[in-house]
């Protein structure tokens, strides 16, 4: 029997990356791989990373690739495991989540050295995609169209070579001539054969170019060229009508531009001022921008120091690589830069981050210090450099990332009687101490203190043009406050609010009028400060109301309930007065979605020999019929009917479903399905223990998604999240 593991929470290390438009045209995302999670990442218009899917792959990711088809405006996922498949993918935004549209086997499981999948590069114009081992196999697949413009894969082409070890590969930018793959390899059949072990150290790694001749469908070894024994990575240059082609060798110290019949250009890496001349300076990670009739390369080395390079060419000549010192960011696994300038850096440790260009032109001459030295009786000059705080990047965004964890101890120190796991996380100057809760993250924003302990409190829109709330009104056991939003939070006595009682209840109604409803009436406030006022017949006492858009429900002391309705004139006009058995509990009413005019269901929590909920209807065919019940264990302390999405978010296409959210006495919450048609409640419904206390519900947005916040001894938060339905402690 074999066993797959899933953690509570998945891993926040990034082990590869790919750029693309994988959801729709023009939507700047990053697919990430946490080891055998895939993840998808779009950086909003305020410069916030937002996680858009997260799904398990049921294996190890090892490399990811992007491409996209000629003519197409949509890129594919191509990837490299352990399963021994290519795997490609396509993101279906109905779904919200990546699904399969090729799986092609070609070996083993498992992580070996001849089993291709370490290394995974696609041809720049989508033509073709090659996978490599470790050692000897590589392999070329083609991509193409059917005739019902679906996304074929041809054969494996097998691009072989014993006895060879593979460092690097990467598809050259040819434009629409036979795709061409770059690789470093080091031929070890000689070190293999010689026990003295002086062979392995005369070996030579090979630049080498497989070309894939499209016309008689094979692999051929293009050209070969010896490099240094240190080059560790290639990196392929813009080509076609955007730049020279060809490939630049990072190797120790230097970087040189490749190509066939093309003359070796080098150049040195600036070092740090300072840095001893017998340590190597190596490149770990690049990425490149292009645009129209520009381009430039951005490298970082081991330290963690961003290199910008640009070449000096024409006609496909290249005469000088130009580096300069740009900034220095934390050591990154992968580095991506997004067409909407940002720069995604995703750490080997600690917290990943997003920047912003400030300038793309990075530093001048006068960041380097040249120094000449004398190597083997030849006089070198060698640029260095003095590390400086960020000039040309502006950090917008951090990922948590606990990565690595050094040490952890679960203990109750904060007394909260659910432990907490404190950790040691990072390495270095970015080395931190975390404490690790069970819940979404609350961030505190500001901190106001109060006269006493409020009761309610509520946030209030003075009009439904204006994007912010304008009010903070704020409820006691016999007075009302009123705070306004603006550059400070102040109180304000002037709003038209009543301050002299106790308040129920604070909205916004259609016609931009504010309503407030406290224990002796309700308060109407229009746009134009007159003020209405209703009284309960019989001096009544208010003690629960229910309010959408423009409807008003309200139930008195003695169980009687009022219903109010907005007419034609904006009046609040009231329209009945159901009859009802027992004691009023809680009651509620469904937010008015666009184009409604009014909810179609008022639900009532009474007690007639038990507790029960009710739906009665609001339309005008059956008015205050009562469509179904429902038996309830406690007493219900508030009631919430609401549209929830529980697949897709509804801004990506998904539809939303009707649900009755019910807080008990006894601290469980109750969720029923509910018919939007027929608003019969369905006999099966979901309960969970949250709190020894009444649980009180709210409803509240979520990445302008409704949600509802329900309060106990702890706060919980039901919500959509990537097309799946949670239910979360704060």
């Amino acid at each position: 029997m074999h066993l797959y593991a899933l953690t509570l929470q998945r891993s926040t290390a990034i082990t590869c990356t790919a750029y693309g438009n994988f959801s729709a045209p023009k939507m700047h995302e990053i697919v990430v791989s946490h080891g055998k999670v895939l993840e998808l990442l779009r950086p909003d218009t305020a410069g916030k990373v937002q996680s858009v899917c997260s799904m398990e792959s049921f294996g190890l990711v090892r490399s990811l690739a992007s491409f996209r088809l000629p003519g197409a405006n949509k890129d594919y996922l191509v990837l490299g495991s352990d399963s021994g498949r290519i795997s490609v993918l396509e993101f279906n935004k109905e779904r919200n989540q990546f699904e399969r549209v090729h799986l092609e086997t070609f070996g083993k499981s498992g992580c070996r050295r001849i089993v291709p999948g370490q290394w995974i590069a696609a041809d720049p114009k989508g033509r073709a995609v090659m996978v490599g081992a470790v050692e000897k196999q590589k392999l070329v697949y083609i991509f193409n169209r059917d005739a019902s413009a679906n996304l074929t894969i041809s054969s494996p082409l097998e691009a072989h070579k014993n006895n060879t070890l593979n460092f690097c590969i990467v598809g050259v930018d040819v434009g629409f001539e036979n795709p061409i793959f770059a690789c470093i390899e080091l031929d070890y059949s000689e070190a293999d054969l010689d026990p003295t072990g002086e062979a392995i150290a005369e070996a030579n790694k090979m630049l080498t170019f497989y070309e894939l001749d499209l016309g008689l469908n094979h692999v051929v070894r293009k050209w070969s060229e010896p490099i240094d024994p240190a080059s560790n990575m290639l990196i392929p240059v813009p080509g076609d009508t955007d730049g020279p082609s060809g490939v630049l060798v990072c190797a120790e110290n230097k970087i040189a531009y490749k190509k066939p019949d093309h003359e070796d250009v080098v150049t040195l890496i600036p070092r740090r001022e300072g840095m001893p001349l017998d340590q190597p300076l190596i490149i770990t990670a690049y990425a490149t921008l292009k645009q129209k009739d520009y381009f430039f390369i951005l490298l970082q080395s081991e330290y963690g120091d961003l290199y910008r390079v640009t070449l000096e060419w024409k006609e496909e000549e290249v005469s000088e690589i130009h580096i300069s010192y740009f900034d220095t960011v934390p050591v990154a696994q992968s580095l991506v830069i997004l067409k909407t300038g940002f720069l995604f850096v995703a750490s080997e440790f600690a917290n990943h981050a997003l920047y912003q260009f400030l300038s793309i032109k990075g530093g001048d001459d006068s960041d380097l210090i040249s120094v000449e030295v004398e190597i083997e009786g030849e006089a070198i000059v060698i640029p260095h450099f003095k590390p400086r705080p960020l000039k040309n990047l502006f950090l917008v965004d951090d990922v948590e990332s606990l990565s690595p964890i050094l040490d952890a101890k679960v203990l109750d120190l904060a007394g909260e009687e659910t432990p907490q796991i404190y950790c040691l996380c990072g390495r270095g100057s970015r080395s931190t101490l975390r404490t690790l809760r069970h819940g979404l993250a609350v961030a505190e924003m500001a901190v106001s203190e109060l006269p006493s302990n409020p009761s309610a409190v509520w946030t209030v829109r003075a009009s439904e043009k204006e994007e912010f709330d304008k009010y903070i009104v704020v409820s006691f056991a016999n007075a009302t406050i009123v705070l306004s939003i603006g550059e400070t939070v102040e109180e304000v006595t002037d709003s038209g609010f009543l301050a002299t009682n106790a308040t129920l209840s604070v909205s916004l109604l259609g016609d931009d009028s504010l309503l407030q409803v406290h224990p002796n009436g309700i308060r109407r406030i229009r746009s134009d400060r007159r003020i209405n006022e209703f009284t309960p017949p019989n001096k009544g006492v208010i003690n629960k109301v229910a309010v959408n858009q423009r409807q008003v429900a309200i139930a008195l002391q003695d169980n009687s309930i009022i219903y109010f309705e907005l007419d034609q004139g904006n009046q609040l006009e009231e329209k009945a007065k159901p009859d009802v058995v027992g004691e009023v509990a809680a009651l509620d009413m469904a937010q008015l979605t666009p184009g409604r005019a009014r909810s179609r269901f008022l639900v009532v929590g009474t007690f007639e020999s038990t507790w029960i909920v009710r739906v009665l209807s609001l339309d005008p065919q059956n008015f205050m019929q009562v469509l179904s019940r429902q038996a309830l264990p406690a007493k219900p302390e508030s009631l919430c009917l609401i549209e929830i999405a529980t697949g897709a978010s509804a801004a990506d296409g998904g539809a939303l479903s009707m649900f009755l959210y019910a807080g008990l006495t006894n601290g469980v919450l109750m969720r029923i399905s509910v018919d939007p048609v027929t608003g019969q409640l369905a006999p099966d419904y979901r309960t969970r223990f949250l709190g020894a206390r009444p649980v009180k519900l709210f409803k509240v947005q979520v990445q302008g998604q409704p949600a509802v916040l329900a309060l106990s001894s702890r706060s919980w938060l039901c919500y959509n999240y990537q097309g799946r339905y949670q239910i979360t402690p704060l």
